[in-house]
């Protein structure tokens, strides 16, 4: 679910800092919310990145990497709904990991402000794949990112339990927003 929009940064950003580059993302400064709507009250929670790891080749075109959300970590404050999401809905146990693998990017980057794109690419939920085009929002400053998104997830569509029950009616929908920072790197550079 996260930093998707990683991705486009690295595809947009400017030619010279972008050939060989490695896109990392803050998992510290990045926060990934969901909002689900229901007859009763809106479930707001929350859910960890996990890793992030982006490479881009201004000169040949080539994408490469995933952005891994861990499902495990997911919470909405309500340690019996959060059993219940975790056991019957997400199968985290079975599904630990959500995967988004870019594949493309519309859009460019400027070198100042805010720039939006979209980037498309495969969402792995649930042990499944979908294709997924994310609307992404990219500030640049300097070597640093802000990334910015909100999408929606059809989870029922995509093979998810829905969890209504007799006195609760939920959506067959859940609202993603996710705030990110990041980093180019030389993708030829070790980590220090």
């Amino acid at each position: 679910m996260v930093c998707f929009a990683c991705a486009a940064a690295l595809l947009a950003a400017p030619r010279s800092r972008a050939q060989g580059s490695l896109l990392q993302v803050d998992p510290a400064q990045t926060k990934i919310d969901f909002t689900l709507g229901s007859t009763i009250h809106t479930v707001h929670g929350s859910f960890a990145l996990k890793s992030s790891s982006i490479r881009y080749d201004a000169a040949s075109g080539a994408i490469s990497g995933a952005i891994i959300v861990d499902a495990t970590s997911g919470e909405s404050g309500n340690k019996g709904r959060d059993q219940r999401m975790h056991r019957e809905i997400l199968e985290s146990e079975k599904y630990p990991e959500i995967v988004f693998t870019p594949a493309k990017v519309k859009g460019v980057v400027t070198r100042s402000g805010t720039s939006n794109l979209e980037v498309s690419g495969t969402f792995k939920l649930h042990g499944q794949d979908h294709e997924f085009t994310l609307p992404v929002a990219v500030t640049v400053d300097g070597p640093g990112l802000q990334l910015s998104m909100h999408f929606v997830i059809p989870y029922v569509q995509w093979g998810l339990k829905n969890p209504s029950n007799f006195l609760l009616r939920a959506s067959d929908k859940v609202d993603i927003d996710i705030h990110a920072a990041g980093r180019f790197e030389n993708a030829n550079t070790p980590n220090t």
